[in-house]
């Protein structure tokens, strides 16, 4: 993230960006500069701003603090004031515009017309590479009504941006190589492949009608204590081991460090430790350190638990990765 650029950058860091096709939150890095759309303000969650750029579109974006969101305002509003033209939008983060036969769709009825016994999407085995793969169906599957005729009739590009939704969202899940390599490398637009040898499933916690993901508990007692710090740092997965942007919470008396997902909310953690006898330490960004793979942008650190759980987390630059050291190590 501490990479050189030839253009002025004013400002850069994670925001949590609300979608224009399905209105979910995603985060997503952010770099502003001098010739960004003007900045108004949107009263309906405070930490939220909107950007509405000269052609009319609206892009609603989440900071994890007041002070950060004004920060981001502030120079916004200071680089539409230096334009001359209107006409130049330069934005990092933009995406692709969908037809509007795509807004407001509810991603839980196309998932109840996709489990449908009768008219739903059939799941069968398919091979790939010689391995074979049990109750999936292939990308090419977006021909199928219950894409092609939700709503309104969309075409096979709106459909994609449309199964790339439930990607995102979860509710579907990368089958075999193919799949899971597109979903790495494609444009946030096109991480569904609308191909026949590219395999689909279902999420594992939807593959049972009603079923609700469970949730991990957490006790009233370690979310009462004071919160010291919060920001956005990419956590890697102890499973899958990809990086996600989490929101982190740090809190003392008693002193507990919780993640949640940004785009759902700060008020269930989807993680969290207690920090008594936690181990903290910054890692050095040449090379990459054991246990960590995947995308690596450096400002990396590393917490160990009392229980010997190590979590490996990077900070958008140094000055904030060792702005969390020294805050955890005063809580341990």
């Amino acid at each position: 993230m501490d990479t050189d650029k030839k253009t002025q950058v004013l400002r850069e860091g994670f925001l949590v960006k609300r979608g224009h096709v399905v209105h979910s939150w995603k985060a997503r890095w952010f770099v502003l500069m001098p010739d960004t759309c003007p900045f108004l303000e949107f009263e309906n969650r405070p930490l939220v701003f909107k950007l509405q750029s000269a052609n009319g579109v609206d892009h609603y974006l989440e900071a994890c603090t007041r002070e950060e969101r004004d920060d981001w305002a502030a120079d916004i509003s200071a680089a539409a004031d230096n334009l001359q033209t209107a006409g130049d939008e330069n934005m990092t983060n933009k995406q692709g515009e969908a037809g509007p036969c795509l807004q407001n769709i509810d991603l839980s009825k196309v998932l109840d017309s996709m489990y449908d016994i009768h008219s739903g999407i059939r799941m069968s085995n398919h091979v790939e590479q010689g391995s074979t793969y049990r109750n999936c169906f292939s990308g090419e599957r977006l021909k199928h009504p219950v894409f092609l005729n939700i709503h309104v009739p969309m075409n096979r590009a709106e459909a994609v941006t449309l199964a790339t939704a439930l990607l995102e969202e979860g509710f579907l899940r990368t089958v075999g190589l193919k799949s899971m390599e597109a979903l790495r490398t494609a444009g946030l637009s096109e991480q569904f492949m609308d191909d026949s040898t590219a395999l689909y499933g279902f999420s594992d916690s939807l593959k049972k009608r009603g079923s609700v993901k469970a949730e991990t508990s957490q006790s009233a007692l370690e979310l009462s204590g004071k919160v010291v710090k919060r920001g956005y740092l990419l956590k890697q997965g102890h499973r899958r081991k990809n990086w996600k942007v989490r929101l982190f919470v740090l809190r003392s008396d008693p002193a507990f460090l919780h993640y949640y997902n940004p785009t759902k909310d700060d008020i269930s953690p989807v993680g969290g430790f207690s920090l008594r006898g936690c181990l903290v330490s910054s890692l050095e960004d040449n090379g990459v350190p054991s246990g960590v793979k995947g995308n690596m942008q450096g400002n990396l650190f590393k917490i160990i638990t009392q229980s010997d759980t190590r979590y490996f987390i990077q900070a958008p630059t140094h000055q904030e990765k060792m702005g969390w050291i020294d805050a955890i190590k005063e809580q341990t």
